[in-house]
């Protein structure tokens, strides 16, 4: 079984005005040409009459039979492949990881869950891509299913008979790849004046508090914003253990559009610290560009003084 390593993102520092590298993702297999129906022959179309709603979420990826049918199906080919002492999990990975079974991969309904709700369907825009969604839903074990960083343009509502009644909206992918959280943790740049232990515990906060954030869809602008920067810029997680080091709690995190934006959508996302004993608040902040698909940072981490 491939390490999660190898499918965590890696927090290389993002300089301003550059797009980020994009994490390595677990090398594709290639995907036999589809002969199928694709599963909603509708959504591109509505989705190139309006303009581009961009995602950036951070979510778990579940694979649903969209039809009685097709469960039956699965259940035959589950009863040819080599199954024994494999978990649910492993088992449904092994099956839809076999050639000749990705015609049902591909008649799958794939959901992102946020929170434990259902937020969006996703298809890929490459079919290469479907083997992303195969692995994605392996994880580490039963009890501990990866999350996944899903960017792409978000398509109209999904017809009801796409995923057996589910309508949500359809995420068109440009990028997915998977990750479990210690993973993530251990790829943060550990700053030397910092122990590994208190380290560990400041950024595994700052994440969760992060991702947790009310209506968190990686939707709007303010949304994506936070969550390319708990992914991809290692800056915060130091600032937020140098703090708790000096006995500085974490009060508050704020996304809102800049002063700075134009004719581009620029967001201030500020990051405010509370003293322990002495209530005094100190505040950092950092603009990231989301006009486009792959946001990117306008200015680095630095400090925040209310106007």
């Amino acid at each position: 079984m491939e390490t999660v390593e190898q499918n965590a993102p890696l927090l290389r520092p993002a300089e301003p005005g550059q797009t980020s590298t994009p994490p390595p993702a677990t090398p594709a297999r290639i995907v036999p040409a589809q002969t199928e129906d694709p599963p909603c022959p509708t959504c591109a179309a509505q989705a190139a009459a309006t303009p581009p709603a961009y995602i950036y979420a951070i979510g778990r990826i579940e694979a649903r039979f969209p039809r009685v049918s097709v469960e039956k199906e699965f259940a035959q080919a589950t009863s040819r492949a080599d199954t024994k002492g494999k978990t649910d999990r492993a088992a449904f990975h092994t099956v839809l990881s076999q050639p000749e079974n990705r015609y049902l991969a591909r008649r799958l309904c794939w959901v992102l869950t946020i929170q434990g709700l259902e937020a969006y369907i996703l298809v890929p825009k490459d079919p290469i891509d479907l083997a992303l969604l195969i692995d994605a839903v392996k994880g580490a074990n039963d009890a501990d299913p990866w999350l996944c960083c899903v960017v792409g343009e978000r398509g109209p509502t999904a017809p009801q008979e796409m995923c057996n009644g589910l309508m949500v909206p359809v995420v068109f992918f440009e990028q997915l790849y998977f990750f479990d959280h210690p993973s993530l943790i251990k790829a943060i740049p550990r700053p030397e004046k910092v122990p590994a232990k208190e380290f560990t515990a400041s950024a595994g906060e700052l994440f969760t508090r992060v991702i947790q954030m009310t209506d968190n869809a990686g939707a709007a602008d303010d949304d994506r914003a936070l969550n390319y920067l708990a992914l991809r810029y290692p800056a915060i997680y130091a600032t937020a253990a140098d703090c708790h080091a000096r006995d500085f709690a974490l009060t508050g995190v704020e996304a809102r559009p800049s002063a700075l934006s134009g004719t581009r959508n620029v967001v201030d996302v500020i990051f405010t610290y509370s003293n322990r004993n002495t209530d005094f608040v100190e505040k950092y902040f950092v603009r990231v560009d989301v006009t486009e698909e792959f946001p990117f940072l306008v200015t680095k981490l630095s400090p925040y003084f209310d106007h």
